[in-house]
């Protein structure tokens, strides 16, 4: 991970300090951050499963692309729930790009299908490329047969991760965090009100 940052511009270290981290063990850097970790507040799965589609959506793990160019794209939603599911709450779609980070999002009114496909070529659109494959989680939201459609009709590859597996989709993941909770924090949204604030952030 620390080479794919420097290779982006977004991480320069001291050579002792640069050493030291590409060696540490995973389980040593847990063990570090575990003090840090402890005073943001716990996420916790809003990940439903999707159909039985899924069995014919191809699955792609966190190292399965390897392009090198713009368009191959991580997709997921995030909850504006504030720590409670009960009820209806308002959803972010997030997307990022694997080679270059970039990152679009669109606020969801609820987690339907056809919803997040109409903000998904709402991003679509906004995109500085061209979208050419797409990676999502197994949730109801994407494992279903209007964004297959899509993304036949569109020569998109459509992958899944693996059930479980959140560094099948780190990229995105990361930009869950440094982004739309950077900027909406842990709040529950369900207003209309609300809902015109998320639009105006994303």
């Amino acid at each position: 991970f620390v080479l794919a940052l420097e290779r982006h511009g977004e991480l320069s270290l001291p050579e002792s300090t640069r050493s030291r981290l590409i060696k540490m063990s995973a389980s040593t850097i847990d063990r570090l951050l575990k003090r840090h970790r402890a005073s943001h507040p716990r996420s916790f799965s809003t990940t439903r499963p999707g159909s039985l589609l899924k069995k014919e959506v191809a699955v792609r793990m966190g190292n399965g692309w390897q392009e090198d160019v713009p368009g191959y794209c991580e997709v997921d939603t995030v909850a504006h729930c504030g720590g409670s599911t009960e009820g209806e709450f308002f959803w972010t779609l997030s997307l990022t790009d694997v080679a270059t980070g970039w990152t679009e999002c669109a606020p969801l009114r609820s987690r339907g299908q056809q919803e997040a496909l109409r903000q998904l070529q709402t991003i679509r659109s906004r995109l500085p490329f061209k979208l050419l494959g797409l990676d999502s989680d197994n949730g109801g939201e994407f494992m279903n047969w209007h964004l297959v459609k899509f993304c036949q009709e569109n020569e998109i590859q459509l992958t899944r991760c693996r059930p479980y597996h959140k560094n099948d989709q780190c990229r995105i993941e990361q930009k869950n965090s440094s982004v739309v909770r950077r900027h909406t924090g842990y709040s529950r949204y369900e207003t209309d009100n609300q809902f015109r604030l998320l639009l105006r952030i994303h």
